[in-house]
C-alpha cells in the first residue's frame, strides 16, 4: 500500500531526532525536539488550486525543512508520514 497525494500535497517522512548535542551531551528521549527536516516520499501533480496554477517544486528523495505545526500525521503499515501542502515546505536542503 502507498500514499498518493492529491493537488499540491506532499508526503514526507520525518528524519530522526539527534541523540546527542554538538558538544557530545546525550539527550534523554523526552528532551529531544521534534526535527523539522524530512525526506519527500511522494508528490501530488500540482495543477489548479483555488484558481491558481501550482507547479510542484519538490520531488521524491529531496530533503526539506517544513513549518513546525504543518500537516497531518498518518500511520501506514507501521511507518509514520506527514502530509503537507507544498506551501508548508520552507526550503530544500542541498549538499
Amino acid at each position: 500500500m502507498q500514499l498518493k497525494p492529491l493537488c499540491d500535497r506532499v508526503v514526507i517522512k520525518q528524519l530522526e531526532a539527534e541523540e546527542t548535542t554538538k558538544s557530545g551531551i546525550v539527550l534523554p528521549t523526552g528532551a529531544k525536539e521534534k526535527p523539522q527536516q524530512a525526506e519527500v516520499v511522494a508528490v501530488g501533480p500540482g495543477g489548479m488550486v483555488d484558481g491558481k496554477e501550482i507547479k510542484m517544486e519538490v520531488k521524491p528523495g529531496d530533503k526539506v525543512i517544513y513549518s513546525k505545526y504543518a500537516g497531518t500525521e498518518v500511520k501506514l503499515e507501521e511507518k509514520e508520514y506527514i502530509i503537507v501542502k507544498q506551501s508548508d515546505i520552507l526550503a530544500i536542503v542541498e549538499g
